[in-house]
């Protein structure tokens, strides 16, 4: 780093500290652009100090909360599907796909889509390298999976043994998450991670748990009804598929996860880290 690049980094890091405390002067105003900022960076660096193994065992929570959303989709679906069509079906599944994340983000566990920004902006930030970034990314999404793999084969066990719904459904909703084609997947798995980086930064402007809830809600449920692609639930839906139907190969499931882990990636360090963080920094290089 040079003696330019360093005085910037450094009035770059004076002016997120001076706004975040000129903010938390002002009780009952809204959270600056900066305290957002330094909360979201904060946050991030918080998950970089956690031992791996902790990593990988709140990922992997995760992976296994979000398998409630995954039980209540599969059990309305299966309840109202003689009441209304299959199209009109997947936009109710919005109601109760909320659930999961809701789970998971209150209780803190670690979820790839969640974290995505908050551990790309200490790398902006030159707190962390890339390497790092690459690092705890694999090991939270391998946390994920594995979480998701042993829900998944739960519920495919026991929704028929209670009768919740069978493995026809299972395999409606598999083929319904991958029937688009790839360039498709992406794109909708781009906007789901947007979504989920702009989640992560509302958050951190609201203080009461009945505001946190109202908001993953909305966002969420926005994902669900427009059917935008989100990598960990969309791994349990497919997973499950693949595991029960024939009409579902691994190849599918292969082109459908690296599709949807790439695109909510692309989504949460690109449109929302680097685009909120750049959107800081341009105004202190202007002062």
């Amino acid at each position: 780093m040079t003696k330019e690049e360093e005085n910037t980094q450094k009035n770059i890091d004076s002016e997120i500290h001076n706004s975040a405390s000129e903010s938390k002067k002002s009780a009952g105003t809204k959270k600056s652009h900066g305290e957002i900022l330094k909360d979201q960076i904060c946050e991030g660096q918080e998950t970089y100090n956690k031992k791996p193994g902790s990593i990988i065992l709140s990922s992997m929570t995760a992976g296994l909360e979000i398998g409630f959303s995954y039980l209540l989709i599969c059990s309305l679906f299966s309840f109202f599907q003689d009441q209304f069509t299959n199209q009109t079906l997947f936009k109710l599944i919005a109601f109760v796909y909320p659930l999961g994340f809701i789970l998971v983000i209150l209780g803190q566990s670690i979820l790839f889509t969640e974290q995505t920004s908050l551990l790309t902006l200490p790398v902006l930030n030159r707190k962390r390298s890339f390497g790092s970034l690459f690092r705890i990314w694999g090991l939270v999404i391998f946390g994920n999976l594995i979480g998701g793999f042993l829900i998944a084969l739960t519920l495919i066990w026991i929704g028929p043994k209670l009768q919740l719904f069978n493995l026809k459904t299972i395999e409606t909703i598999a083929l319904h998450v991958i029937k688009p084609d790839s360039l498709t997947i992406l794109i909708s798995a781009v906007l789901a991670g947007w979504l989920m980086g702009l989640l992560s930064w509302l958050l951190s402007s609201a203080t009461e748990t009945v505001s946190r809830i109202i908001i993953i809600f909305l966002i969420t449920a926005t994902m669900s009804f427009t059917g935008l692609h989100h990598s960990i639930i969309g791994n349990v839906e497919v997973f499950s598929g693949m595991i029960t139907s024939s009409a579902i190969n691994f190849t599918e499931y292969i082109r459908f996860q690296s599709l949807a882990l790439l695109g909510n990636a692309i989504g949460g360090a690109f449109f929302v880290a680097l685009l909120k963080y750049r959107a800081f920094v341009y105004n202190v290089d202007v002062n």
